[in-house]
């Protein structure tokens, strides 16, 4: 087949391809503005680089997330009444208040920070991310488990570095607490894609499978945490040209 003309898709990215050479091993190069470029020996046939292609989707958008982590500008936020903080896709004010419950909550659509805990105010509404998400992760977490057929035996936020989630062969999955700021239909595609690695630990065809049968949209969803991910604050110790967020 004369592949010199050919153009193929991945989500919606346009890959165009490149042939020359004796060998029929298939190299794909993501050039420095992002886009993606495939080369191939000329015999090679479109169905072959199609599979070729979705094989290395993973690959793909990881280099892309380590690239756009890279050049972006770290998200810093401010501890001053009418700083936004993020929250399920929301943005709400801070408010620092004087006041003796010594908690940060979400109230009226304001964040509340009490006076007394601004020296760790940081510290402290990572932490508020961590409760409050955790409640929320573990009420959708049931039904996505019972669509995957497994069983975690835990269900945990943290700060996890450089990655949106973990899952252990032990059942313990973790989500980091960032995730929390993204809107609910990406945060389940963490907490989804983390539960589905119960079943299946390694991003093989399995996994995918698995992962589309339980969310049939999961390719939409991958793509818009990749580039909704970089631009969340991550806290005061993780600028963003050090963190790379991965699944």
């Amino acid at each position: 087949m004369d592949t010199r003309a050919m153009t193929l898709q991945l989500d919606g990215m346009l890959v165009p391809v490149m042939t020359g050479g004796n060998s029929r091993k298939a190299k794909l190069t993501i050039e420095r503005d992002g886009s993606l470029q495939l080369k191939a020996a000329p015999d090679v046939e479109r169905a072959e680089l199609e599979q070729f292609l979705a094989s290395k989707r993973d690959w793909i958008y990881r280099k892309l997330a380590d690239k756009e982590a890279l050049t972006a500008e770290p998200v810093t936020k401010e501890l001053v009444d009418g700083e936004g903080y993020l929250y399920l896709g929301r943005s709400h004010q801070l408010r620092i208040v004087n006041t003796d419950d010594h908690r940060v909550r979400l109230r009226r659509g304001r964040l509340i920070l009490p006076r007394s805990l601004v020296d760790s105010g940081h510290e402290q509404i990572i932490n508020w991310y961590r409760a409050t998400g955790l409640s929320w992760l573990k009420s959708r977490a049931k039904d996505w488990s019972t669509r995957l057929q497994v069983a975690p035996e835990t269900i945990e936020i943290a700060d996890l570095g450089n990655k949106w989630g973990s899952a252990l062969p032990s059942g313990q999955v973790r989500i980091h607490w960032a995730t929390m700021q993204l809107r609910p239909y990406l945060v389940e595609y963490v907490l989804a894609h983390e539960l589905a690695h119960l079943r299946e630990p390694h991003h093989g065809p399995a996994f995918w499978r698995a992962l589309s049968r339980a969310m049939p949209d999961y390719e939409q969803r991958k793509s818009a945490l990749a580039e909704a991910g970089t631009s969340l604050w991550m806290g005061a110790g993780w600028p963003a040209d050090s963190v790379s967020r991965r699944l």
